[in-house]
C-alpha cells in the first residue's frame, strides 16, 4: 500500500492534520493502536484557545463546538479569600477561550474523517516508522495476524508521550528537557453545575485548587496533593470538603456536590524534545512536549504544531519545496517554549511548594497582588492564556 502521509495516532492532533491534508488533496492514512471506542472514551482537557477554535472553523467542523461550547471572556484568580477576575477579552481585543471537551472535539473530527471516507486503521499493533532518515519512509504494523507495510513520503508522529514515534529516533539525535513538580492534581468529574460561570484558579495555604467545567451540568474540580497520595484514600466527601476549604466563601458556597463518575491522580511535569523533525518524520503534540495543565496549553500546543506542519507539508506537496519542512521544528519550538514558560509560571504562582517557606509565600502573595492590580501584568497573562499568535 502507498499513501503520501502516514499519521501515527488518532488523537486530536492526528485527526486535525489528516483533515487539513485531505482538504488540499494530500492522501493520508492514520494508524492507531487502540480501538475507536477507547479513543473516544479518553477524557482530557477542554479549554480551547482562540487559534484552535479558528482552526476547527476553517476545517468546517465547528458546528457542535459553537452549539455546545462555552465561551469564556475571563478567568478568576482566588487568593487571600478574595476573587479577582482577569478580563481576557477586554485585555486582548476581544479574544476568548472556549470550553469544549477534547472527547467531543475528537468525535467531531473522527466523524468528519469517516464521512469523507478517509482511511483509519484502528487496533494496529506494533506500529513502526521506518526509513525516515532517507528519501523513502514507510511504516509497518500488525493487524488481524498479518504484517502490513505502507510506503509514503512523510510520517507524522501524533501518538503521544508514550508513543513509538519519538522512541524510534536514535538517542544521539534528540535532546530532552524535563522538570518534575513535587505534587500532583487530584481531579474529580461530576454531573453537577459549575460553581462559577468561568474558571477559578485558587491559591490557598493548603495548596492549589481549580474549579473548571465541561458543560453547564458537568463540572471538573482539582486540588493539589503530595505525590505519595493514594487515590483510594480520597472519598467524594473528603474531596468536596478539601476543595471548599481552599476557595473563597462566595465560591465555596456555590459548589454543588454530588457523586463522582471519574476520579484521577496525575503528577505534574514539563517535558520538551528537540528537535521536532528527523528527516521525513515530524513529532507533533505530546510526542514532543508535555506541560502542566495549569495554563491549559497541552491540546492547544498540539493544534499549533499541526498548523505549522500542515503549512510545511502543503509546501512540500503542492509547491515541491522542502523549505517549510526544514523550518518546522524551529517554528514549533519557538511557540512551545513560550507555552512551557507560561505553564511553569502559572504553576509557580498558584501552587504551594514544599520548600516555599514564609519568605517564598510572601513573594508569591506579592506577585499575585501585583498581577491583578497591574494592567501590564494582567495583559501579559491574558495574552498568553488566550493563545499567542502563530
Amino acid at each position: 500500500m502507498r499513501t503520501q502521509v502516514v499519521i501515527i495516532g488518532s488523537g486530536p492532533s492526528g485527526l486535525l492534520l489528516g483533515q487539513l491534508l485531505a482538504g488540499i488533496g494530500v492522501d493520508n492514512v492514520i494508524l492507531e493502536r487502540a480501538s475507536r471506542e477507547h479513543v473516544l472514551e479518553r477524557v482530557r482537557a477542554g479549554v480551547l484557545e482562540q487559534g484552535t477554535v479558528d482552526l476547527l472553523e476553517e476545517m468546517g467542523v465547528g458546528r457542535r463546538l459553537h452549539a455546545d461550547g462555552l465561551r469564556h471572556d475571563g478567568i478568576s484568580l482566588a487568593f487571600d479569600n478574595r476573587l479577582h477576575r482577569i478580563d481576557l477579552a477586554g485585555l486582548t481585543g476581544g479574544k476568548h477561550v472556549t470550553i469544549y471537551g477534547q472527547t467531543e472535539m475528537t468525535r467531531d473530527l473522527m466523524e468528519a474523517r469517516e464521512a469523507a471516507g478517509l482511511p483509519t486503521v484502528f487496533e494496529a499493533a506494533d506500529v513502526r516508522p521506518r526509513g525516515f532518515d532517507g528519501g523513502a519512509p514507510y511504516a509497518t504494523y500488525e493487524k488481524d495476524g498479518a504484517s502490513h507495510r505502507i510506503d509514503c513520503d512523510f510520517i507524522a508522529g501524533c501518538d503521544g508521550y508514550h508513543g513509538i514515534s519519538r522512541r524510534s529516533v536514535p538517542e544521539a539525535a534528540i535532546r530532552t528537557f524535563e522538570r518534575q513538580y513535587p505534587f500532583g492534581w487530584l481531579g474529580l468529574l461530576a454531573e453537577v453545575p459549575p460553581a462559577d460561570r468561568e474558571l477559578v484558579y485558587a491559591n490557598h495555604r493548603s495548596g492549589f485548587a481549580l474549579c473548571s467545567m465541561r458543560s453547564p451540568h458537568r463540572s471538573r474540580y482539582y486540588v493539589q496533593v503530595p505525590l505519595d497520595e493514594k487515590l483510594q484514600d480520597w472519598s467524594d466527601d473528603r474531596f468536596w470538603d478539601e476543595l471548599r476549604r481552599r476557595l473563597p466563601r462566595e465560591i465555596a458556597e456555590a459548589v454543588t456536590t454530588g457523586p463522582s463518575f471519574e476520579k484521577s491522580l496525575a503528577p505534574l511535569r514539563s517535558f520538551v524534545a528537540e528537535p521536532m523533525r528527523f528527516g521525513r518524520l515530524a513529532l507533533v503534540g505530546d510526542a514532543a512536549h508535555i506541560v502542566p495543565p495549569t495554563g491549559a496549553k497541552g491540546l492547544n500546543l498540539a493544534a499549533s504544531d499541526v498548523r505549522y506542519l500542515f503549512e510545511a507539508l502543503r509546501e512540500l506537496f503542492l509547491a515541491k519545496s522542502t523549505a517549510g519542512i526544514e523550518t518546522y521544528s524551529a517554528k514549533a519550538l519557538s511557540r512551545v517554549w513560550k507555552a512551557v514558560r507560561f505553564s511553569w509560571w502559572m504553576t509557580t504562582i498558584m501552587h504551594r511548594f514544599p520548600d516555599t517557606g514564609d519568605f517564598g509565600q510572601r513573594i508569591q502573595e506579592a506577585e499575585l497582588d501585583y498581577l491583578v492590580h497591574s494592567l501590564a501584568a494582567s495583559t501579559a497573562l491574558a495574552e498568553n492564556y488566550v493563545g499567542l499568535p502563530y
